[in-house]
């Protein structure tokens, strides 16, 4: 591949603002030409190419936007090769220039080696990679050494609209002859070595609404004999998690995976430089002082965040007012084998526990509004000892076998609809920014990222 080639199309692609975040029709037009700009692209690389129809989208204030379509393309169809099913997306997260980036955010600019824009490490870039990694073996007039499949979507900063129907319905179509499936929307734990990433965590997303009467209470007309709804919700979010960051919920912790002596070799073998990262982070203090426990409980423990409370007093200044109504809102970042069914009752059980000890009058109810399963794979499946030559191949190293702390629901979702092996291979580099400001990709990654996904096409016709 001709790098500046590459780049150049980079260019074109983070120049498009396809924001699936913002609904406006603006940003929604520039999704629909970002996913013809891509259908074309793969159509000049000689894929089949269809782009699906998704319909439209009811957002909550009663207005309807059309759905960007899926793209589902294929190269090749030799029996006697294995086939690899590349997911990406094409969408971002708002970016604007006036705050706090140093480029504008639409303008691919290099700086120092840096490629920055939006959509350059998440996900435009691994996508031109994966396209780029393709365009090789044509330019070279060889023999794609497995055959490709591509599934590009454009609403998945947006939780991915429609597309499980999609994947449900394509279950014995598109993706019936699918061996594996690659995945790249994610970091290294590294700014230099690269990693393999075999498991995710889940959410679980909380409500939790304390409510005396619709209206707020002035405090010196009714302080003192009121059961105070944020009194009482601050007690409930109290009650959750203690300072040491263990949850505090009865028979949270009684499904989680229990850790063996490979894991805890895996942990070992991962570079992480803890001073380097506590100081990249700008944190005093981490709540443990060992690489292996902070990776642990990052990855393979639950964590529980308390994010926000809904109907308090947060303007600046004083306002004598006692809230009639508030929203707590937390999470629970959930691990193998932990089940959302069985938190979400484990939760609920919890805080009326707590709530029926305060003898309040207000009325109390907890909701759960996400829940979304943690993933993992079986590290030696075939894709996996594949992507480890490769990075082998092209940047003489072992890879850091690791895990991410979010939660990526498509790996899931592509392993329980469609049965087969995933991998996340990522390219970009633990500093890049993704959902930031002067979000980037570094040239490096983008270049030996493209030779990693040839070499891991070479890599798979051999295992397969």
């Amino acid at each position: 591949m001709d790098p500046k080639l590459g780049r150049t199309t980079l260019k074109e692609w983070v120049a498009i603002e396809s924001d699936s975040v913002q609904p406006v029709p603006r940003f929604r037009q520039e999704l629909f030409r970002m996913m013809a700009v891509a259908a074309d692209t793969l159509q000049r690389l000689g894929a089949h190419v269809t782009s699906v129809d998704m319909g439209s989208q009811q957002l909550p204030d009663g207005q309807s936007l059309p759905i960007p379509p899926v793209i589902l393309a294929e190269l090749g169809n030799d029996p006697t090769k294995g086939t690899v099913c590349f997911y990406g997306h094409l969408d971002v997260q708002p970016a604007d220039q006036g705050n706090g980036w140093l480029t504008d955010p639409y303008v691919l600019t290099e700086v120092d080696g840096k490629l920055y824009g939006r959509g350059a490490t998440d996900n435009k870039g691994p996508v031109l990679a994966w396209i780029n990694a393709v365009s090789a073996f044509r330019a070279l007039e060889q023999d794609l050494p497995v055959n490709i499949k591509f599934i590009i979507e454009g609403m998945e900063e947006a939780g991915s609209v429609a597309l499980e129907e999609l994947v449900e319905k394509e279950k014995n179509r598109f993706f019936s002859g699918v061996d594996y499936i690659v995945i790249s929307d994610n970091l290294w734990i590294s700014q230099r070595k690269p990693a393999i990433t075999y498991g995710t965590r889940g959410n679980s997303y909380f409500m939790v609404e304390v409510k005396c009467r619709d209206q707020d209470f002035h405090s010196g007309t009714f302080g003192g004999i009121l059961h105070e709804p944020m009194a009482d919700l601050v007690a409930l979010l109290g009650s959750l998690v203690d300072s040491s960051g263990h949850i505090l919920v009865p028979g949270i912790y009684d499904e989680v995976a229990p850790l063996t002596e490979e894991e805890i070799n895996t942990y070992k073998a991962i570079h992480l430089d803890l001073e380097e990262y506590r100081n990249s982070s700008r944190v005093e203090k981490f709540l443990f002082d060992t690489k292996e426990e902070i990776l642990m409980h990052l990855w393979r423990y639950p964590s529980l965040s308390i994010h926000g409370i809904e109907g308090a007093f947060d303007e600046p200044g004083a306002k004598t007012v006692i809230p009639g109504q508030v929203i707590g809102k937390f999470s629970i970042r959930l691990v193998p084998h932990m089940n959302v069914s069985v938190v979400e009752k484990q939760v609920t059980r919890h805080l009326e526990d707590v709530f029926s000890k305060r003898n309040s009058s207000n009325k109390m109810v907890v909701s759960m509004t996400l829940g979304l399963h943690p993933w993992i794979a079986n590290i030696n499946d075939t894709q996996y000892l594949a992507a480890k030559r490769a990075i082998r191949t092209v940047f003489g190293t072992e890879p850091d076998m690791i895990r991410d702390g979010s939660t990526i629901p498509i790996a899931k979702m592509f392993q329980e609809i469609v049965h087969k092996s995933v991998v996340l291979i990522p390219l970009g580099a633990v500093d890049d920014g993704e959902h930031s400001q002067n979000e980037k990709i570094n040239r490096w990654n983008y270049i030996e990222g493209t030779k990693l996904f040839a070499a891991f096409f070479l890599e798979m016709a051999q295992l397969h």
